[in-house]
């Protein structure tokens, strides 16, 4: 069942393996810039909640990086039968959500796990234009030298902070670790071009360390150039991107690679915590990756 949903529902707003569901849900109603909609198993009790992309967006078989779900259930049997209907098995793609292996008889694969921050912000009622979430706050016209009360030793007084544009394509697509092809190039653009993102750049305004968002509400593809790298540089972008994505009502959460332990204990430095077993990400096992 196919529907419309105004606010968040109260139920979507406090557990964390509910948050990918929830960033869905509000990018959807702030313009929906990334083509997406909601399916349950009935309304407005729901046992099984999925979102996904329009059939029109999910156009390429092979293309994972746009054709990504997010889900929730409290009921095996009413998201088995939810998947059934509205799930385009002929093609690859990422589910997100609370799918616990034991349940749905399999491993994980080392794809990404989330973490999560706590304790889980309220979630105030805001509304924006697609524009206005990736618009830069006034944190660019700050001195370069301590951004949001972050003390960054030793930073080039010529970094500045601001956020990626398209022409930073093909810089953040290169470095990503899953990206590298014309499907994350197109993904990426689409991330940059309508979603909260954060940066400093260089005398050249060149990007030596980033982070972008996604449509789920969060924070992914946090990445320093090698040669700026043991400076701080992405632990002040996650705090600033964080306080941004709060301000826009999201809550706290990312994408962390399941091998980058250095990443990991970063986050957890900084107050994130990791999630139990169902909040990792399962990618489905025959997606072609």
């Amino acid at each position: 069942m196919r529907v419309g949903i105004s606010a968040s529902p109260p139920a979507l707003t406090h557990a964390p393996c509910l948050w990918q569901v929830l960033g869905a849900v509000m990018t959807i109603n702030r313009g929906n810039p990334a083509g997406y909609e909601v399916l349950v198993d009935s309304w407005p009790e729901f046992k099984a909640v999925l979102t996904r992309p329009h059939r029109e967006v999910a156009s390429h078989d092979s293309d994972f990086y746009t054709n990504t779900y997010a889900a929730y259930y409290r009921d095996l049997g009413a998201y088995r039968a939810l998947l059934g209907s509205a799930v385009n098995w002929s093609q690859a793609f990422w589910i997100h959500g609370n799918m616990a292996p034991t349940e749905l008889g399999r491993a994980p694969r080392r794809l990404s796990i989330h973490v999560l921050s706590v304790p889980n912000p309220r979630i105030p009622p805001y509304s924006t234009s697609p524009k206005a979430l990736r618009s830069p706050q006034a944190a660019s016209s700050m001195g370069s030298r301590n951004i949001w009360g972050c003390s960054l030793p030793g930073l080039d007084p010529a970094v500045r902070l601001s956020s990626l544009d398209i022409s930073h394509i093909d810089l953040v697509n290169e470095t990503w670790a899953f990206g590298g092809n014309d499907r994350s190039r197109r993904y990426l653009t689409s991330l940059i071009r309508y979603f909260p993102s954060i940066c400093l750049l260089d005398a050249t305004s060149r990007p030596v360390s980033w982070t972008l968002s996604d449509p789920f509400g969060a924070m992914r593809q946090g990445y320093t150039l090698p040669q700026h790298r043991g400076r701080g540089y992405i632990q002040v972008l996650l705090n600033v991107m964080a306080k941004r994505l709060h301000t826009l009502g999201y809550p706290s959460y990312c994408h962390v690679a399941l091998d980058n332990y250095p990443m990991q204990r970063l986050q957890e430095r900084q107050g994130f915590q990791p999630p139990a077993s169902h909040g990792v990400c399962y990618p489905q096992p025959h997606s072609t990756i």
